[in-house]
């Protein structure tokens, strides 16, 4: 039984699991700063590089809900390595991509295989820990999770300029292969009850369009001005029709590819939901902070990734304490705290202004991070708490695939909310303005503005101040979302212990 066996070397075999998703994580993340020196030495615009963010979220996407299938296929252990070899493969091609297409289809593979890495890394920590420590190795798992996102801009800013873009790629392939190979070695004794299950491909070709869509739709539509481009129109009816034939289709097949019926353990549906909102309104955190910051507070990019970085102190710090005492609370309470913390550095966030200094916004991040050191883990325990153990791998790939569906909701829906409430508050400002009231001109050539000069300065000011406001207002909504997912948490049943068993499922 695979609830017996013990890797030879438990803190390598940690090591190798996590390096992969750090990896993985990584890379969801570190091209976003290099995209405007990848579209001058590809010769495109930076608006036609977004694709090379575009093409990995949606392929991988795609195949995060496939994970129970895959596993199923080939085993726990062997789909890690393959993934992980693949990641490192298709990694390598990107670096010595000559054109945007060619980039973008090689970022496109390497979402493919990246999507199971995550939930199969997650499914092999439980089953090689004992009970009592398995919330150190999730806690080390939501470590990796919250610290590769913020390390992943500020390296690939630092490689972009010191080097050059490829090599933002090339650091993926001693590292999968050395986690592949750690693994392969180390597990090599475990033995996975491997089936062939029919393969849905009515689900397969329903996923694939209507996720795809989807997420074309989420990441392009700020861009397009949503439902005023026929091109966002026809992609988001696409996108409804194949999703509504998926859905239909996978609740009443027999063998159905993506296992939606996991969702009537109560747990894991509540666990789920939870998982899915808070990590979208933490999701537009880490979006909109840096954002504010080189927008209305002019800071470069690298000096708004320093600002933004100290979200990670408290996280890497209390890992092993949060792993190693959280089993003996409840994890309805440790998640309730986490989110008391979040909501709060929203509420403080709403009350920021444009002369705020560089250590207030640091210390809101360094705060935050103690909400996010208790929020992962218990999260992620209630939700595979009732799972059965040859669920969990099929389970977790679900519950990643919808939070990573929730952050591409929320990344263009606060875009939106944040640009959409910046336009209001513009024009409520400039209607304390006329031709006819010269006082605001006059003040500011008392400064010793020229009035030449004085108009666009004025105009300056109102864009900032407007912005501003909107920023305060995104900032106390997510703080009541946070807030209300208190009421959530509390509506799972312990007991909370997570399972681990065959990787088989069904």
């Amino acid at each position: 039984m695979n609830q017996e066996f013990r890797p030879p070397n438990l803190a390598l075999t940690t090591v190798g699991l996590s390096l992969a998703t750090f990896m993985q994580v990584l890379d969801t993340t570190i091209a976003n700063v290099s995209l405007p020196t990848i579209a001058g030495n590809l010769g495109v615009s930076v608006n036609q590089s977004t694709w090379v963010i575009t093409s990995f979220a949606v392929s991988m996407a795609i195949s995060l809900p496939l994970t129970g299938f895959l596993t199923r296929r080939f085993g726990e252990v062997r789909m890690f390595i393959l993934s992980t070899l693949l990641f490192s493969i298709a990694s390598f091609l990107c670096g010595i991509a000559q054109s945007m297409p060619m980039l973008i289809l090689f970022r496109a593979i390497q979402g493919a295989v990246a999507g199971p890495m995550y939930p199969v890394t997650q499914s092999l920590l439980i089953s090689i820990y004992p009970p009592a420590k398995r919330g150190m190795a999730l806690a080390l798992l939501a470590m990796v999770t919250v610290v590769a996102p913020i390390a992943g801009p500020i390296l690939g800013g630092w490689i972009t300029d010191n080097y050059s873009w490829p090599w933002i790629f090339f650091i993926n392939v001693p590292i999968g292969i050395f986690a592949s190979m750690v693994v392969a070695n180390q597990m090599k004794g475990r033995k996975d009850v491997i089936m062939r299950p029919k393969m849905d491909y009515v689900g397969l070709i329903t996923l694939i369009v209507g996720v795809g869509a989807l997420q074309i739709v989420l990441d392009k539509g700020n861009d397009e001005d949503w439902f005023n481009s026929q091109f966002i129109v026809i992609t988001a009816i696409v996108s409804a029709i194949a999703l509504a034939v998926f859905l239909i289709w996978e609740l009443t097949d027999k063998e159905p590819i993506v296992n939606l019926r996991l969702l009537r353990h109560h747990n894991f549906r509540i666990g789920t939901i939870a998982l899915v909102l808070a990590y979208a309104a933490f999701f537009a955190i880490g979006l909109l902070v840096p954002q504010w910051l080189q927008r209305n507070m002019g800071y470069t990019s690298t000096w708004a990734g320093f600002a933004a970085a100290p979200l990670g102190i408290l996280p890497v710090m209390l890992t092993f304490i949060v792993g190693k005492y959280a089993s003996r609370t409840d994890m309805r309470l440790l998640a309730s705290c986490a989110f008391l913390v979040m909501g709060a550095t929203c509420f403080m966030r709403s009350e920021f202004f444009l002369q705020i200094d560089f250590w207030h916004v640091a210390g809101v991040q360094l705060f935050q991070g103690l909400g996010v050191a208790l929020f992962f883990m218990p999260v992620t325990t209630i939700l595979l708490s009732d799972l059965q153990p040859n669920e969990i791998a099929a389970g977790g790939g679900l519950a990643t695939f919808l939070r990573t569906l929730g952050a591409s909701f929320s990344a263009s829906l606060t875009t939106f909310l944040w640009d959409h409430r910046a336009i209001v508050h513009h024009a409520h400002l400039t209607e304390h303005f006329t031709p006819y009231d010269n006082s605001a001109q006059t003040t500011l050539q008392a400064a010793g503005v020229s009035a030449q000069a004085s108009n666009g300065f004025l105009e300056q000011m109102i864009t900032q101040q407007a912005f501003q406001i909107s920023f305060n207002e995104v900032f106390h909504l997510l703080g009541w979302v946070f807030f209300s997912l208190i009421v959530v948490v509390w509506l799972a049943r312990p007991p909370f212990g997570a399972k681990s068993g065959p990787a088989a499922d069904h």
